[in-house]
C-alpha cells in the first residue's frame, strides 16, 4: 500500500518539478504574472512549461486508477510495479520533452498511459 501512496504523491509533485525547470535561473522572471512570463518563453523553458501542463493532465487519471485498484484490493506488488513504472515513464517523458526528444517522449507518454489503463483493468 505504501508504494501506491508514494507513487500518487510523487506524480502530484511532478508538475512542480516541471515548473522549477521552466523557471530555474531565469533572468527577468515575473512572479507577479508568471503565466504571462512563461507564455513568452522559448526552447527548454517553453517545453518544461508544456510538460508541466501535461503532468497536471495525467495526474487525475493516474490517481483515480490507483485509488480504484486499491479499493478493488489488487495485489500490492502489482500496484507497486505499475505505479513505479508510471512514475518512470513520466520522468522519462519530462526529460524527453525538455530536451526535445519528441519520438521517445511519445513512447514514454504511451507506456505511461498504458500503465494507467492497466490499473483500471486490474480494478475490474
Amino acid at each position: 500500500m505504501n508504494d501506491a501512496v508514494w507513487t500518487v504523491l510523487i506524480a502530484g509533485f511532478l508538475p512542480i518539478v516541471c515548473a522549477g525547470i521552466a523557471k530555474w535561473g531565469a533572468k527577468g522572471y515575473d512572479n507577479h504574472n508568471p503565466r504571462a512570463w512563461l507564455a513568452q518563453q522559448h526552447g527548454k523553458r517553453e517545453r518544461a512549461d508544456a510538460a508541466q501542463a501535461n503532468s497536471f493532465e495525467a495526474f487525475p487519471f493516474f490517481a483515480a486508477g490507483m485509488i480504484l485498484a486499491v479499493l478493488a484490493e489488487v495485489d500490492e506488488d502489482t500496484l507497486a510495479v505499475t505505479g513505479w513504472f508510471f512514475i518512470a515513464m513520466r520522468v522519462l517523458y519530462i526529460y524527453c520533452y525538455v530536451n526535445d526528444l519528441a519520438t521517445l517522449r511519445s513512447f514514454a507518454w504511451l507506456f505511461g498511459y498504458a500503465a494507467v489503463v492497466r490499473l483500471f483493468l486490474l480494478a475490474l
